[in-house]
């Protein structure tokens, strides 16, 4: 097993605390970067905090060749095999990142390897208090998922509550199924449930029944969707499994299942205060990037759900590969472009 270190080197040791490229967030995105970059041979940090979106989950799903695998047992792994190219990974957390260009310039240094820092880097200082150099700096700290406040529903979220069939569907096929409703907009989660499912009631809970669309209400009809009105109060749970929903009347709906969308909260911190432009979308504010992953910002980078809502683990990872190896083509022929311009 590769040992995680502490973040407790010296800040004043320029060429200890200067990367190629410092990876912030140690998930699958952030992670499949740093596979790419250590492989690339650039110096490469992960900054983990340790707080993967999965952590309630007993297993991840739809990634081939890894379906069914514990997501701690996934992220293991995946540290094992950035320590063979010498990536260095740190538990710690990312509080401020600041442009080199924003700073009062200094004089230039040389990174280990013969990478020159350029204006265009960044200084990222860690919880630890630690500050690192790099010339690129990857965003992959996801987002966290904010449950209706319902009593006795985080305790059960990854179990018998849930959020996306194509994570759980199939391991909750054919049983009673509800959906509770956090907007107009989970009439199309119902919908999707009856893939797997033939007994799916929506629960509207504080969404009134006005706000469906009349298309969603012939659609939920035509699948055999019951729609149930009223406030939900609780959940029925019975040696430690969900056997019910309780609404606020009393009467009680026997369930085995629950799927409800949290509101999904995007870390963007560091995104925003680097200046990266921001979209707003109906699941959260995310930057914009190109096809790479490179926001606004040059030299600052965002993958994994740090760039959307809908990147799942086998999506995530790709997008970390999309974006370490763009990384150190930017590297590469940066350097070359300033060696051509020096004197002869």
């Amino acid at each position: 097993m590769v040992t995680l270190t502490e973040s407790s080197g010296n800040a004043d040791n320029y060429n200890e605390n200067s990367y190629d490229v410092v990876v912030v967030g140690g998930g699958a995105a952030g992670l499949s970067a740093a596979l790419v970059l250590g492989r690339a041979r650039r110096r490469t940090l992960v900054v983990d905090a340790g707080e993967p979106r999965n952590a309630p989950s007993a297993h991840l799903h739809g990634y081939l060749s890894r379906d069914g695998m514990a997501p701690a047992d996934f992220l293991a792994v995946g540290r094992e095999e950035i320590a063979r190219y010498g990536v260095e990974l740190v538990r710690d957390r990312a509080l401020t990142a600041i442009r080199d260009a924003d700073l009062t310039p200094g004089a230039p240094g040389r990174a280990p390897g013969g990478s020159d820092l350029t204006p265009d880097g960044f200084t990222v200082t860690l919880a630890s208090g630690r500050t690192v150099r790099a010339r690129h700096l990857v965003v992959a700290t996801g987002l966290r998922d904010e449950l209706p406040p319902l009593p006795g529903l985080a305790a059960r979220f990854g179990r018998d509550v849930i959020h996306c069939p194509y994570c759980h569907g199939w391991e909750a096929r054919d049983l009673p199924t509800g959906v509770l409703a956090t907007s107009p907009l989970s009439a199309h989660q119902a919908l999707m449930v009856t893939q797997w499912s033939d007994d799916v009631r929506l629960f509207l809970h504080e969404v009134p029944e006005s706000d469906l669309a009349d298309e969603d209400r012939r659609r939920l009809a035509a699948a055999g969707v019951e729609v149930v009105p009223g406030e939900v109060t609780g959940l029925v749970v019975t040696d430690d499994r969900l056997t019910g929903v309780r609404l606020g009347d009393g009467t009680v709906h026997d369930r085995a299942v629950l799927y409800v969308a949290p509101r999904p909260v995007p870390r963007d911190e560091l995104l925003t205060s680097l200046g990266a432009e921001m979209r707003e979308t109906p699941f959260g504010r995310y930057p914009v990037i190109d096809e790479r992953g490179l926001t606004s910002v040059p030299g600052l980078w965002a993958a994994g759900n740090a760039s959307g809502f809908a990147e799942q683990v086998v999506n995530a990872a790709s997008r970390g590969y999309r974006a370490g190896a763009a990384i150190n083509g930017e590297l590469l022929f940066a350097d070359l472009d300033a060696k051509a311009a020096e004197p002869a």
